[in-house]
């Protein structure tokens, strides 16, 4: 008996030798970090080559503690990321202070970096996409689809898939006033083609038929992100099955008379009760976006939304969405800039909001096995980025709270076991 207990205190002081010797990266996320966005694109990295990350939600603004290796570093260092290396007596104590009770903090293992697809045609069109230019200036990889890949099954081959900037009811984003312009035409052609091409005979029907495939990929357990447009007119699109409102000017044929009383909301994601734009020259789908703020709110100096906290140990899908640095960001409009928080369906999951004015700006939800998230505006970077201007160069936004949370996006699926295929 005595033997048997010397034998086990030898290997319990081994193995804690062991562990003190150990050394570990931490990838902070606080206001020490040199590069927030390109700690993102690491991070995959090393998923991508099996190492293990632990995502530390809410510890020194959501950081990353991976193993350290020669290679890992190497990287670190060429994308201009901060980074810490430490003993496992240090790696053990923050640990510790993590999973402590007292703190609203937790570890989240991320356990393989999700394949992406990224909604976009291949038409150049005269504005930038904000994922894209954060996957880009992150070096995260991803492939682009359009309405041909996903009526085709191409879904079934990604993880998270982001839906650019983009109208899909069919009215070619509204952007009547442009109908004239070389992008303009080329846009429409390639869409009415499109629709020719899979036997629809407008291009509401062609573009129902995406949302329908999308919404099917999320309940079978894809992970959907979309901002600006491509936010509310897909829940247009879906309550929108059994009648027509799309204007003339459009597709040739009016808007069905009874189209308010024919609209479906049980079809959509995350917004009920919505009254459609019908009014063909007027920059707006429906009255799910409140718009830009009014003034004296419309100024980049004052306008900005409040991140909503959630408990790290119970709600952790929300907090992996809102880690960050700071807890107020600030605004930016676009087509779609925030949703009316009385269209939010109940059972939606608001994440960050316009304080005093009733309107949302981040918001999440789940159908079936899947999950959606929706980010309004356009650019973070750009307050009113206007079309045909220069993209936003992220190396001078390095910091930028806004792009985290896209990032963010694209980490969270790794923390969750994709459900198999049958």
């Amino acid at each position: 008996m005595i033997t048997r207990y010397i034998i086990a205190s030898v290997l319990l002081v081994l193995s804690t030798q062991r562990t003190a010797g150990a050394q570990d990266i931490l990838v902070p996320m606080d206001d020490v970090q040199a590069d927030h966005l390109k700690a993102y694109g690491v991070t995959f990295w090393a998923l991508e080559r099996k190492v293990d990350v632990d995502w530390l939600l809410n510890y020194r603004g959501g950081s990353f503690l991976m193993a350290a290796e020669p290679e890992i570093e190497a990287e670190l260092r060429v994308r201009g990321v901060s980074y810490e290396v430490l003993g496992g007596a240090r790696t053990a104590s923050i640990l510790s202070e993590v999973e402590s009770d007292a703190a609203n903090t937790s570890v989240v293992r991320l356990e393989k970096p999700p394949r992406i697809a990224v909604y976009a045609p291949e038409q150049t069109l005269p504005w930038d996409d904000a994922v894209l230019l954060a996957l880009t200036y992150a070096e995260v990889p991803y492939e682009m689809i359009y309405d041909d890949e996903v009526l085709e099954g191409a879904l079934d081959e990604y993880d998270w898939l982001h839906l650019h900037h983009e109208d899909f009811t069919g009215q070619f984003g509204k952007f009547f006033s442009y109908r004239a312009t070389p992008w303009y035409i080329e846009q429409q052609r390639q869409a009415e083609m499109t629709a020719r091409r899979h036997g629809f005979r407008k291009v509401s029907e062609l573009k129902l038929a995406v949302v329908s495939t999308i919404k099917e990929y999320v309940g079978g357990g894809g992970f959907l992100f979309a901002m600006c447009s491509g936010t509310d007119t897909f829940d247009l699109a879906l309550a929108a099955q059994q009648t027509d409102i799309v204007p003339s000017e459009y597709d040739g044929d009016p808007v069905d008379p009874d189209a308010l009383s024919r609209l479906d909301f049980s079809q959509t994601f995350a917004f009920h009760e919505f009254r459609p734009v019908f009014n063909a020259r007027e920059y707006e789908f429906s009255d799910i976006d409140s718009g830009p703020p009014p003034q004296p709110l419309r100024n980049p100096a004052v306008d900005y939304f409040t991140l909503f906290e959630f408990s790290a140990k119970y709600d952790q899908v929300p907090t992996m969405l809102t880690q960050n640095h700071v807890s107020t960001v600030k605004g930016f409009v676009g087509q779609t800039t925030n949703f009316r928080k009385h269209l939010i369906k109940p059972n939606v999951v608001i994440l960050a909001e316009a304080p005093g004015r009733n309107e949302v700006r981040y918001l999440h939800g789940s159908y079936g096995e899947g999950t959606y998230t929706f980010y309004g505006g356009h650019d973070p970077e750009d307050y009113q980025h206007f079309v045909g201007e220069e993209p936003t160069d992220l190396s001078l936004h390095k910091h930028s709270p806004g792009y985290r949370l896209i990032l963010n996006n694209i980490l969270f699926p790794a923390a969750k076991k994709k459900k198999q295929k049958t």
